[in-house]
């Protein structure tokens, strides 16, 4: 079951470092948290992070806790569906005043492997598929979309986004949840799902033995052969702007792929790169929010404003200065 936190745990920061699968349930993640230790500037932030707030969630919930993270941070109203494909058309100009109340989906390009018994969604790399490849993958679908009455739109190589009524109450899963499992778990049969299993059939059908899928099996790439839809719904009446959010996706990307060598990699940057602007915001008295997201829970690291002598005493007074290897296998 879904648990979020209250807006009474949430203060709008100054700085926000989200980092979405910061780790995972993989064994190999939890072998390598001592190393993660030894990352300098990731040690100091934590120490100047006093305060925690936790997201309590599990595995099986429609939203990763990134995704529901993100969602507050924006002012989502909680209980709602969290409608990313209505923000995303919003954010492209999809959505003015005079349509705000449509209803959009997340259509993400997929491959999904049939085994012997099962079924099992893989991402697509998207290094590997350009955006005029994309564009001829979605015109030989757009028709089948148009016959059914949907708008479909092309925003990049790897996301499209779909408008229709029945979206409005569509249920959904989010695509973090199904990549690297069978799907069939999150495809319940049900009124309004029905068509959209129809739609997926159908596209299978059109790419299969498609020039371009042919060319990337030549090249040992996965085919694209299906599509995933999430973040169906409509935009809430009233959101926030949200203040300086950083959506650190490196760990994601690898964990997605089952690569923990590259996970590692990826928290080296993020201890390199995003961590010295943390230390420099806290040095200026900033509030700052440190989100550390696993597959079921997630950690807010926060200190409200307060000058430089102040904090250091506190977290000196304190003595709480938090691990990086004790938050994360606790995800």
């Amino acid at each position: 079951m879904q648990t979020s936190l209250s807006d009474s745990s949430y203060f709008p920061p100054d700085l926000h470092v989200l980092v979405p699968w910061a780790t995972c349930l993989l064994p190999e993640c939890e072998v390598a948290f001592p190393k993660l230790d030894q990352l300098p500037y990731v040690a100091q932030v934590l120490q100047q992070l006093t305060q925690t707030a936790w997201l309590r969630s599990d595995e099986y919930a429609a939203h990763a806790p990134h995704e529901v993270l993100w969602a507050k941070a924006l002012g989502w109203p909680e209980g709602e569906p969290i409608a990313k494909g209505a923000y995303l058309a919003r954010e492209a100009g999809l959505i003015d005043g005079h349509n705000t109340e449509s209803a959009w989906g997340l259509m993400t390009l997929c491959h999904w492997s049939m085994g012997h018994d099962s079924l099992t969604v893989l991402p697509i790399d998207e290094q590997h598929l350009s955006d005029s490849d994309s564009r001829t993958l979605f015109e030989s679908v757009r028709p089948l979309f148009e016959s059914e009455g949907w708008h479909i739109y092309w925003v990049s190589a790897q996301q499209w986004l779909v408008c229709h009524p029945s979206l409005a109450d569509m249920p959904s899963v989010s695509l973090d949840r199904v990549l690297g499992r069978n799907p069939d778990v999150w495809l319940p049969i049900q009124t309004q799902t029905r068509l959209v299993r129809r739609l997926q059939a159908e596209v299978q059908m059109l790419w299969y033995g498609h020039r371009l899928n042919n060319q990337r099996e030549q090249q040992g790439l996965n085919a694209v052969n299906s599509f995933w839809l999430s973040g169906c719904g409509t935009l809430p009446k009233a959101m926030r702007v949200a203040p300086e959010l950083l959506m650190v996706d490196g760990p994601r990307q690898a964990l997605l792929r089952m690569d923990t060598v590259a996970w590692q990699l990826a928290w080296k940057s993020i201890d390199s790169d995003i961590m010295p602007l943390c230390l420099s915001a806290i040095e200026q008295g900033k509030s700052v929010q440190l989100s550390l997201c696993g597959e079921r829970h997630a950690v807010t690291c926060y200190a409200l404003k307060s000058s430089v002598w102040w904090r250091r005493a506190l977290s000196k007074w304190q003595r709480r200065s938090f691990t990086l290897s004790n938050l994360l296998k606790d995800l």
